[in-house]
């Protein structure tokens, strides 16, 4: 077998064989086959795409390439979830407790923030002594007994994805749906989970900015969890804005409290049901989904779902105390406003930008070596729909920083005011499975 033949069985458009996939991925990965070889292996698979069977083919051989965490000593059907990035994007520490309290074990491995997309780690790690860091014993143990854990992802995870994304930023092979999917699905599956529910960003803030792309995306990553013996669903959620009011780490865990309080903002509540609805129908606590949506609501307002948070953070190591009294998260030194130069309704809000302006405050990474500030951030003061006056504050940035100039016009810039009330867009698209 050589990787001049495969590259050119793709060129043509014909399908590839297991076999075939398999020598060229780890072939790369071990170092066998050449840059400039996969690089244009990359660039027919981008022109051509790849058939479902093919994709998971890819999937799994990017799963093989490393270590998978063996989950079997945990108790029932494991089930995990998985965002395509947002901006606001909170729900992990939403639905873990949720689900858990429904009996349905959740073994979450997450990861830090990049670029305009926050981390769970992170947001979680600004709670005082929180440890994402847990010896496999104790992560087990943990979600056998409390039915649910989040460490970081520390494991020799996919090593092929890795080596093959790193080509992929520098060939312009980034946004290709068939290596997106087994990207995102290879480490899903490496992890272990026995069922997945995908979280599919679209809109401004999202990778996918067109819901057609989006239902591609997802489509695609059903069929891989299909192929590869994981049930598997996704749900198309709405990234045009940010998601509830706060952006940044400490923020975002005061309004995660929020929502697990029953005063959370509406999309945010809504998507984070939504995913916590079909994780318990996945892990087989329900049957029905609006069963399982009103019996999550009701475990919001009885207040179950607060203690249920308390439990996780006081189990890995945090201060319980941060959801009764929120002001114990970090709080940044400086806070500017920022006034609406027009008048008329919010029509638009780039949430890449307002990502973008929370990285520049601090919030956020540029490169993985970079610290972070936990008390940085951004509080959205009016969102799509909302009528501002000229003069009114529009958002608060926080920051330990003297002078926000930059992040000051970025966020300026993502706002649009127009005279016209803007059409209402749902929270949830449609949901594949």
């Amino acid at each position: 077998m050589r990787a001049i033949d495969i590259i050119e069985k793709k060129k043509k458009n014909y399908a590839l064989s297991k076999e075939e996939i398999d020598f060229m991925v780890q072939g790369y990965t071990n170092g066998e086959i050449p840059d400039y070889q996969m690089a244009a292996f990359l660039m027919t698979i981008y022109f051509n795409g790849m058939s479902y069977k093919e994709i998971a083919d890819m999937t799994e051989s990017f799963v093989n390439s490393g270590d998978t965490v063996d989950l079997s000593k945990i108790n029932g059907i494991k089930v995990d979830k998985h965002s395509t990035g947002g901006v606001g994007d909170k729900i992990s520490i939403i639905v873990i407790p949720l689900v858990a309290l429904c009996g349905v074990p959740v073994a979450k491995m997450s990861g830090r923030g990049l670029g305009h997309t926050g981390g769970t780690i992170d947001k979680l790690e600004s709670i005082d002594g929180f440890r994402v860091e847990l010896s496999p014993e104790e992560f087990i143990e943990n979600v056998n007994k409390y039915k649910m854990a989040i460490v970081g992802q520390t494991a020799n995870l996919t090593p092929a994805d890795k080596k093959i994304y790193a080509l992929r930023d520098v060939t312009a092979t980034i946004d290709s749906i068939p290596l997106i999917a087994s990207s995102i699905m290879s480490k899903k599956i490496a992890s272990g989970a026995d069922a997945i529910v995908l979280d599919v960003k679209v809109g401004s803030g999202a990778f996918m900015k067109d819901l057609d792309d989006a239902r591609e995306l997802a489509k695609t990553m059903v069929s891989i969890g299909k192929n590869l013996n994981r049930n598997t669903i996704a749900v198309i959620t709405n990234m045009d804005q940010p998601l509830g009011y706060e952006v940044g780490n400490s923020n975002e865990v005061k309004e995660a409290i929020k929502v697990l309080s029953g005063k959370g903002a509406k999309d945010e509540t809504e998507v984070a049901l939504t995913i916590a609805s079909f994780m318990c129908l996945l892990g087989g606590a329900f049957d029905d989904f609006d069963e399982a949506y009103r019996d999550l609501e009701n475990k919001i307002n009885s207040g179950l779902a607060l203690e249920k948070l308390k439990e996780l953070i006081k189990i890995q190591g945090g201060n319980p105390d941060v959801v009764d009294n929120p002001e114990l998260l970090p709080k940044a030194k400086n806070t500017f406003l920022v006034k609406s130069e027009l008048e008329g309704y919010v029509n638009e809000i780039d949430a890449e930008s307002v990502g973008i302006s929370a990285m520049l405050l601090g919030a956020g990474r540029k490169t993985k070596e970079d610290s972070i500030n936990y008390g940085a951030g951004i509080t959205l003061k009016k969102k799509i729909g909302d009528y501002v006056n000229k003069g009114e504050v529009i958002c608060e940035l926080h920051t330990d920083l003297d002078s926000v100039n930059e992040a000051y016009e970025k966020i300026l810039s993502a706002y649009v005011i127009k005279d016209q009330v803007p059409e209402e867009k749902p929270y949830v698209y449609e949901v594949i499975q």
